[in-house]
């Protein structure tokens, strides 16, 4: 984790900036990053609530940003889903996206085994930690922080790289591009609801063809 981790770091160097330009105050900036520790989630309804937007736009936003937690955890199952329930919801908060393809490629067989938790902490330790820091930092350097700095990107390449690495099958390229088009296409809806199409769309894609292929 220690090359991604400053990808991370930027992206929640962002991130807590963006909090404090929303309007939030330090207290909701502090609790939005250490309770929702999401930064897709974050960033995506953070103009929304800038713009006043209604509730309902916000919550279905920031669920459909985190859905695929929903496939990473349905993954994190096979491994974690023996143990008892205290310690699995520690598990469901610290769980990331570049930690789940690191986990993957270093146990691709999905059945508990020696070291899964061991390795998993690890790794989340890493993640969480390059993440707070970076974001608490922003939030208390927000005005001192130009945007000019374009630290944003660094973010952007962190989630390009990992889904990439994701991308191994020929329905999987199909699946994404699908979201990239539908997601320019349409771009001119408000409150970024261009988010919610493609992955809406991407996603019905998907399970269609995944049903495809499993009824050939």
């Amino acid at each position: 984790m220690a090359g991604p981790s400053l990808g991370i770091a930027a992206w929640g160097l962002v991130t807590g900036v963006a909090m404090v330009k929303s309007g939030l105050t330090l207290a909701q900036c502090l609790a939005m990053t250490l309770l929702v520790f999401a930064g897709s989630a974050q960033l995506a309804s953070l103009p929304l609530i800038a713009a006043g937007a209604p509730l309902w736009v916000l919550l279905g936003t920031a669920f459909c940003v985190n859905l695929r937690f929903v496939i990473f955890s349905a993954q994190w199952r096979h491994y974690f889903g023996h143990l008892p329930r205290h310690r699995r919801w520690p598990i469901g908060y610290l769980a990331g996206d570049l930690n789940f393809v690191n986990f993957v490629k270093r146990f691709p067989d999905p059945q508990p085994g020696p070291g899964q938790e061991a390795y998993f902490w690890g790794t989340v330790a890493v993640n969480w930690t390059a993440w707070q820091t970076a974001s608490i930092a922003g939030i208390l350097l927000a005005e001192r922080i130009p945007t000019t700095w374009g630290l944003g990107f660094a973010g952007v390449l962190a989630l390009l790289g990992m889904a990439y690495s994701l991308l191994n099958e020929r329905v999987l390229w199909i699946v994404a591009g699908v979201a990239g088009a539908v997601s320019i296409a349409a771009y001119a809806l408000p409150f970024k609801l261009h988010i919610v199409a493609a992955i809406v769309v991407a996603g019905a894609l998907g399970w269609w063809l995944d049903a495809r292929e499993g009824k050939a």
